[in-house]
């Protein structure tokens, strides 16, 4: 009783240490949800969650996490402050140290979101550690790099990952990262062809993977390598899928991930929000963005006009 006493009161002083390190930028107005957690048990759930069906709970998908000014991207901090928001899928990246240990950054160097120089995969992550990481204004803040293994450990009961592997990094090491965690129930793996989709899947057969699918001769591939649909959600690519492509993966139960960051993202800026809902309206599930928390009011706006409820999120 006294262990379990004092593993509870860890839990509670690290969740305060995590929420006091966070800008209180946040001002009245600002979108909140109330129900912004996906709880998924055990991996059958992750597959029901994420299997279309006309009532399907539509989701933004953060990419690199939501970086903003004063929220580095690839950051537990900035993640955090993109999940108290709405419930919502995190896009990291995954890239390895000198010494093979598994961090969240998305270039190659260092100088771009660092106080560093210099390539990633050259220093160890002790020395990694002694640096900080830019916002989007290029300011430097008091945030580390994480390690993948304290991403996942956060985001448990919390988020879905959607864990993008970067050149030179070996998927198994990867997927032991996810067994380790016990993170099979909100991990999905990012995959850019088929070979890369049948290589994780190979692997680990009952991990989710975010395939690139952008017609029936993509698909035909992955199934050709017997992966089942239940297995995969698709990301369409950076601009709006035809509605045969639609038709066809939601045909086959797989949701469809756009990729709004770009030129969507700036037509919602200029255009208005409802560029969104608009997306989703015609056949998009998930939409990948720079703009989570505008993109985030939009689709809780629509679900709660369509009445789009998930036991998952609460």
């Amino acid at each position: 009783m006294i262990r379990r006493s004092t593993s509870l009161l860890l839990v509670a002083v690290v969740s305060l240490f995590i929420a006091s390190c966070l800008p209180s930028n946040l001002g009245s107005g600002d979108f909140r949800y109330t129900a912004n957690n996906i709880k998924l048990t055990n991996i059958d759930d992750l597959y029901r969650f994420l299997t279309y069906n006309e009532k399907r709970y539509p989701l933004i998908s953060a990419h690199r996490g939501g970086p903003a000014s004063k929220f580095p991207e690839n950051a537990i901090e900035t993640f955090e402050n993109s999940y108290r928001h709405q419930p919502i899928i995190i896009e990291c990246d995954a890239r390895l140290t000198k010494d093979s240990v598994l961090v969240l950054m998305h270039d190659e160097t260092l100088d771009r979101t660092t106080s560093g120089t210099g390539n990633l995969h050259e220093l160890t992550f002790a020395e990694l550690r002694k640096l900080r990481l830019k916002d989007t204004d290029g300011k430097v803040t008091a945030y580390q790099i994480p390690t993948l293994d304290e991403a996942l450990q956060w985001g448990a009961g919390k988020v879905i990952f959607t864990i993008d592997v970067k050149r030179d990094v070996p998927y198994a090491s990867v997927i032991e990262a996810i067994r380790r965690n016990k993170a099979e129930a909100y991990s999905i793996v990012i995959t850019y062809n088929a070979d890369q989709a049948a290589a994780v899947h190979q692997l680990a057969p009952d991990l989710m993977i975010a395939a690139s699918i952008h017609s029936s001769a993509d698909l035909l591939r992955l199934s050709d390598r017997n992966i089942p649909d239940n297995r995969l959600v698709a990301f369409v690519g950076t601009s709006e899928a035809p509605k045969n492509v639609y038709d066809l993966l939601h045909g086959h139960g797989i949701l469809c991930i756009v990729g709004t960051m770009g030129n969507l993202d700036q037509r919602a800026a200029t255009r208005g929000d409802t560029v969104y809902t608009g997306l989703i309206e015609r056949g998009a599930d998930i939409l990948s963005t720079d703009r989570p928390l505008e993109a985030g009011k939009a689709l809780h706006g629509y679900r709660n006009t369509h009445k789009l409820l998930s036991p998952f999120v609460n």
